[in-house]
């Protein structure tokens, strides 16, 4: 369903974007036969936790893009959507690409500013506050048990570069992707391009923050940084980050 949402311009953000499709294999047994954002974080499980702060937040519709386990999420948010309206979309090809194609595929149906969330963070509804302005993403001082993508900054707080891992020299200050981002209309129409070309080309295994990197790169992506340090946050990837999560929450 592609509503008619109002909010098409630059103010407060009112749409929200999971992308829940993958295994989650790293969390097996626990994802053997429920998707990783119903992996339960202290009687809470991941995905209850978003839709009550997306809901704390004023967020009036939550899009999922899902796969493995689909039918346990949508039967989960049918009860569970606190009013918000929910649009579901099913990637086929879950089992065989990556983050990059789940986004793809939502590109029909969100016409609007809108905030992307991954489907294994948990963390303080407050941390919100400053992402639902377009054109944000949410970051975090590495610390010893991060990994992933990482990002420089210019003077303005600013996105200057993306770096693919955490490896390299630390010539600069590097701050963690936290994998929560928002988009403004127009950004959201540029990435889709690019996205285009990625997926027509047959890089479906690719990592979105690739597309973003080579975005801020040639300057047709403008990302503000909003920090994450302040309050409670956790990326649950594996058993023993889900341990450390549920001594945080």
């Amino acid at each position: 369903m592609n509503s008619d949402h109002s909010n098409r311009g630059n103010g407060a953000i009112t749409t929200a974007l999971l992308l829940a499709a993958g295994k989650g294999s790293r969390l097996y047994p626990l994802t053997r036969d429920t998707p990783k954002c119903l992996t339960m974080v202290h009687e809470a499980s991941i995905l209850e936790r978003l839709v009550i702060n997306l809901k704390k937040q004023g967020f009036k519709r939550l899009v999922v893009v899902t796969g493995y386990q689909e039918k346990c999420i949508r039967d989960f948010l049918e009860t569970r959507a606190c009013g918000m309206e929910i649009d579901f979309i099913i990637s086929p090809l879950y089992a065989t690409t990556n983050n990059i194609y789940s986004l793809w595929m939502a590109r029909n149906i969100i016409n609007e500013p809108f905030l992307l969330v991954e489907s294994d963070l948990v963390f303080d509804g407050s941390l919100l506050d400053d992402m639902c302005s377009p054109d944000r993403i949410a970051v975090a001082r590495m610390q010893p048990w991060m990994n992933g993508s990482t990002v420089t900054v210019n003077r303005s707080q600013n996105v200057k570069k993306f770096q693919n891992g955490i490896a390299g020299t630390l010539d600069e200050t590097r701050y963690k992707t936290v994998n929560i981002y928002s988009f403004s209309l127009s950004s959201w129409h540029r990435i889709t391009e690019r996205l285009d070309q990625y997926i027509s080309a047959g890089r479906v295994n690719d990592y979105y923050e690739t597309v973003f990197a080579e975005m801020v790169a040639d300057g047709s992506l403008d990302l503000k940084t909003v920090s994450f340090d302040s309050k409670r946050w956790y990326e649950i990837d594996t058993v023993a980050d889900l341990a450390k999560a549920e001594t945080l929450f």
